[in-house]
């Protein structure tokens, strides 16, 4: 659970990396049209140029296959998550073949103002309870994406202010999540791959 709110401004830093930042808010973007109490998803980032290369035919499915698409990123959604699990267990699990540049991960959460994280139990099912009922807290869905080379990009959306002009974006809003995806790249992973 998630109980620092976002910096509203979402000008923590320009993107090192703006097709990673492209490639996050396009995430962003298409996820808000399937609506809200959405579970997680998992994307891998792959170089849209290398993509063309090596699989024309998939390129061309998808309506990419010109110049302008070099330099970006296409996301790939996963499959095959375990049910039941929590995305950032299940990310303890996942390695990235060499192919995949980055990847992106989205996940809804609800939020609580710093001021009571002194009141929030120990217990995660009690805190779990003690969120779903506070009157002040926030729905929140994140997207954070993280390339190879060690970059981030991160964009926000509250359901209270479920319009595209409100989506908060930037490199560090997320520093836990994009700790995990970025542990996706580095770490050996307890078991599978992606």
């Amino acid at each position: 659970m998630t109980t620092d709110a976002p910096d509203p401004s979402g000008a923590d830093a320009l993107p090192e990396d703006p097709a990673l930042a492209a490639a996050v808010l396009e995430i962003e973007a298409h996820v808000a049209q399937d609506g809200w109490d959405q579970p997680a998803r998992l994307y891998a980032l792959v170089d849209t140029a290398a993509l063309v290369a090596q699989e024309p035919a998939l390129a061309a499915a998808m309506s990419i296959d010109g110049p302008a698409d070099d330099g970006s990123f296409t996301s790939i959604e996963q499959d095959g998550l375990p049910p039941g699990q929590a995305l950032e267990e299940a990310l303890h699990t996942i390695a990235w073949p060499e192919s995949v540049t980055g990847c992106a991960a989205v996940i809804e959460r609800l939020v609580l103002p710093p001021d009571v994280d002194d009141d929030i139990p120990d217990d995660p099912t009690a805190a779990e309870l003690f969120a779903r009922e506070h009157p002040d807290r926030q729905e929140v869905r994140m997207v954070a994406g993280v390339t190879r080379a060690g970059a981030s990009y991160c964009a926000l959306r509250l359901r209270a202010h479920d319009d595209e002009q409100s989506v908060v974006n930037g490199t560090e809003l997320v520093p836990g999540l994009l700790d995990l995806l970025h542990a996706t790249f580095t770490d050996t992973p307890e078991q599978g791959q992606a």
